[in-house]
């Protein structure tokens, strides 16, 4: 999957280019246990845009953060083109910085259907790809966690399939922003109903207690958010926050 996926990936070089979006650098990542050592050409980022047209959709605190964890359920998606890609994640800073510390599950439309793949980003580097299977439907529950000194571990859990991943990396970062959101690299989102994301926390307390910032992107608002669980949905057909899921004990200035 590792491999295939980053030529899937690669493709997307050319039109994103030409469309004037910042591309991380192809690399050599080095290889480690469960992991692709293919990296794609373009990635996930910081924050660009404005609120109500912006690369990220759904929650952004800003203020000084150490952990971030989550779940999501990955929704039915129907491609538009080959260009569709997105993924939700949570991360800590790209808000008002230049590091994102990532990690969540894409959805890539350039085969004409939806594929589902694992990752983790330490931005500017390129993603990096887990060889674990991922379905629409798949209850996932990721976490960030900075560990002091430039360090960070960050896991990854397929709750519906059974794995999880982990892996510590180093990065001079400032641990500026916390986020659950979704984001498109080509800008251009496949269409799905609604995306839940549920129980997320920053620095062991509801996300709702950082007063977090609200996005809009590509045409998917984020619904109230209550809990830590909030809904994204096509803009104006936003809903309530739904019920937390019951998981095992995961602007470019």
């Amino acid at each position: 999957m590792g491999t295939n996926t980053g030529t899937r990936r690669n493709r997307f070089t050319g039109r994103a280019a030409a469309a004037g979006l910042l591309l991380t650098a192809v690399a050599l990542v080095p290889a480690c246990a469960g992991t692709s050592a293919v990296a794609a050409s373009t990635g996930f980022g910081p924050h660009t845009g404005r609120f109500q047209d912006s690369n990220w959709g759904g929650y952004v605190a800003t203020g000084s953060f150490g952990t971030i964890s989550g779940s999501w359920t990955e929704p039915h998606v129907t491609c538009n083109s080959s260009n569709d890609l997105f993924a939700p994640w949570v991360g800590l800073d790209g808000y008002g910085s230049q590091t994102v510390e990532q990690t969540g599950v894409q959805t890539d439309c350039s085969s004409g259907s939806p594929v589902l793949s694992a990752w983790y980003e330490m931005y500017p580097a390129a993603p990096v790809y887990w060889n674990d299977p991922v379905s629409e439907g798949d209850s996932i529950t990721a976490s960030v966690v900075s560990n002091g000194g430039g360090s960070y571990t960050l896991t990854l859990t397929d709750n519906t399939q059974g794995w999880t991943e982990h892996i510590d990396q180093n990065l001079g970062a400032n641990n500026a922003s916390a986020e659950a959101v979704i984001e498109s690299p080509t800008q251009s989102y496949p269409s799905f109903s609604e995306l839940d994301f549920s129980g997320v926390t920053v620095d062991g307390q509801s996300f709702d207690a950082t007063n977090p910032q609200s996005f809009t992107s590509g045409g998917y608002a984020p619904g109230p958010l209550s809990g830590g669980s909030f809904s994204m949905t096509p803009s104006g057909a936003a809903r309530a926050p739904h019920a937390p899921a019951e998981r095992p004990g995961v602007i470019r200035y």
